[in-house]
């Protein structure tokens, strides 16, 4: 019988430590179609396609393993 690990628990998106990496795409159109793509295919987005206070356009996904994913310009 299969018995989770503490890595198959779940995570929460506002947490400690390391939680996100971040790939920089170079337009934003860019962020916008990887985006929808990986919408598309079932990644859950949790903000954006946005500009953030700090002036940055990016979006966020959660990706494998409960990971966030930072797409920016």
């Amino acid at each position: 019988m299969y018995k989770p690990s503490m890595s198959d628990d779940e995570k929460h998106l506002a947490r400690t430590g390391y939680i996100h990496i971040a790939f920089r795409l170079g337009s934003r159109e860019a962020v916008d179609n990887l985006t929808g793509r990986l919408q598309a295919d079932g990644y859950a987005v949790v903000s954006g396609p946005r500009t953030t206070g700090d002036g940055y356009y990016e979006s966020c996904i959660v990706g494998i393993e409960g990971n966030q994913i930072e797409i920016t310009v």
